[in-house]
């Protein structure tokens, strides 16, 4: 492998684990709303943040731990990610 393409694997790797913390702390802030409210969008809003957060992680775990091909990657990654905000989007319409 060329130094371009270890820069570029380790820019990813360090990119996604920024994704999951971040997303993770989002995800954690909106269900703690949601338990002090018990409002339903916010209980969807941490539910699609979830899904966004798990696609990312599930998408760079399938890479590197299981090998999967790139466009196998990707299409879990944007798969998950889709659902995701469909259900914040959901979230921003519901009462």
């Amino acid at each position: 492998m060329s130094h371009l393409a270890d820069y570029i694997s380790t820019g990813v790797i360090a990119f996604k684990s920024i994704t999951l913390v971040l997303g993770g702390i989002v995800t954690f802030l909106a269900f703690k709303a949601y338990r002090r409210t018990h409002a339903t969008a916010l209980g969807a809003l941490a539910l699609g943040f979830g899904f966004v957060t798990v696609g990312a992680m599930l998408a760079g775990m399938a890479h590197q731990a299981f090998g999967f091909a790139t466009e196998s990657v990707i299409l879990i990654e944007s798969a998950l990610t889709a659902v995701g905000f469909g259900i914040i989007v959901y979230s921003l319409y519901s009462e």
